[in-house]
């Protein structure tokens, strides 16, 4: 009994630290920016995206938000327009070209299983912690927490 205790805890000496620095490296907003934004606005976010091209408006520079609006970061407003979901106008985008995310994140939630069963299954309406809409919470945030931290000084 005492060697298997020994062998966890020499386990976890080695397990742990991996892990921990996993965690650190990670950065949501970053790789959510990567997977959903920076075809269109850039790997720097300055809106010179592969996609670009085929855009009719093209996409702004979000690295200059601040910029923008007076030295103030708008967190509510970028939020609004990332989620697309709440906002009757179309926004800076015109006719939305920019896909409405909010709508997006909560789809591909939905498909993802959850010890075997999709989050669509889930009671109390999907903001629980993990649920659909917590999921959508969470990337929009870490994204617009991105954001920020890109802007121009």
């Amino acid at each position: 009994m005492k060697r298997l205790q020994l062998c966890f805890a020499g386990l976890g000496l080695v397990v742990a630290p991996i892990l921990s620095l996993a965690q650190i490296n990670y950065d949501m907003g970053k790789s959510v920016y990567q997977d959903s934004c920076a075809s269109c606005h850039g790997a720097t976010g300055k809106g010179d995206g592969p996609m670009k091209v085929y855009l009719v408006k093209a996409p702004s520079d979000l690295t200059t938000i601040t910029q923008r609006n007076h030295g103030t970061f708008p967190h509510q407003r970028v939020w609004e327009v990332i989620d697309g979901r709440s906002s009757a106008e179309p926004g800076p985008h015109g006719s939305r070209e920019m896909p409405i995310w909010g709508n997006e994140f909560k789809a591909q939630q939905e498909r993802a299983p959850w010890w075997g069963m999709p989050y669509g299954g889930m009671p109390y309406g999907g903001m629980h912690r993990g649920g659909p809409e917590w999921h959508v919470s969470q990337k929009i945030s870490a994204l617009v927490d991105y954001l920020v931290r890109i802007q121009a000084r």
